[in-house]
């Protein structure tokens, strides 16, 4: 189900909600979906702010800051992922629910997929740079365990001839604590994959299940706008119609009115 199926069903023409009972206003409903679309769009701000910064690491502009606020935003992200998951789920088993809040439901639940699949995206493109720049490091340092993959050997290559020839132990050990913080943020990203993995196939499922609703409702849409229309060309033609019998009354009424003049007057005159 796309967006452009949701925005079309979002342009219909809609019954108010005080004209038919399964419209009635549900407070609790409307604040939770309210309250949910606002976390999603804090969601989509987030995930443009964490792009913007990991397209920073790895390049000359690439310092501690940088990382510290890649790390700080995939966190406040995560978290607020999983929140609105618990949402998501509780929303969608919401008891006695009419066809305008089956479609609130899907609106959403369409929403948070596709920004939790941007976020997997961005959290994947965080976890190969770290994964880079750690290899990299540790080959500066001449560990002979690091593993170096073809793709890596320019970057280490750069790295290296960046690196001061001779480096004393503090300088040492502060690098060695930096790569150690580094693996520790691949273990995260890469736990919060999985985990965020798992909310994704849950959500997709429901979308998936709902979609066939929101087609019925669509169809439903679809066919009660056709028949109004249908409704209002016939309406028109009765109109027409029963234009032109009064026209055709009020003819046969001259004509009768007429030839009566001519009786009386025919026998007045004899």
């Amino acid at each position: 189900m796309s967006f452009d199926r949701l925005n079309s069903l979002e342009a219909q023409p809609t019954m108010r909600r005080d004209e038919d009972p399964q419209y009635r206003d549900d407070p609790a409903f409307d604040q939770l979906a309210e309250s949910l679309g606002n976390q999603i769009f804090t969601l989509t701000s987030n995930i443009s702010r964490l792009s913007n910064q990991i397209a920073l690491l790895g390049t000359k502009r690439d310092t501690e800051r940088v990382r510290e606020r890649v790390h700080n935003i995939l966190e406040e992200t995560r978290a607020g992922f999983k929140d609105v998951g618990e949402g998501i789920k509780k929303l969608q088993t919401w008891e006695d629910v009419n066809p305008s809040q089956k479609w609130t439901q899907q609106k959403l639940s369409s929403q948070f997929k596709a920004n939790l699949d941007e976020f997997q995206t961005v959290q994947r493109s965080a976890l190969e740079k770290q994964r880079a720049s750690t290899v990299a490091a540790r080959a500066a340092m001449g560990d002979g365990d690091a593993l170096v993959t073809d793709d890596d050997v320019q970057l280490q290559q750069q790295q290296l001839q960046e690196q001061p020839q001779l480096a004393d132990q503090g300088e040492v050990d502060f690098q060695e604590t930096l790569i150690i913080e580094r693996e520790a943020e691949i273990r995260n990203i890469e736990q919060s994959v999985g985990e965020l993995n798992e909310l994704f196939r849950d959500v997709a499922h429901i979308v998936h299940e709902q979609g066939g609703q929101l087609d019925i409702i669509s169809e439903n849409v679809e066919n009660v706008t056709h028949d109004t229309r249908g409704a209002n060309v016939e309406l028109r033609s009765a109109s027409r119609y029963q234009k032109n019998a009064r026209t055709k009354a009020c003819c046969l009424l001259v004509i009768l009115a007429v030839i009566l003049a001519i009786i009386v007057l025919a026998v007045v005159l004899g």
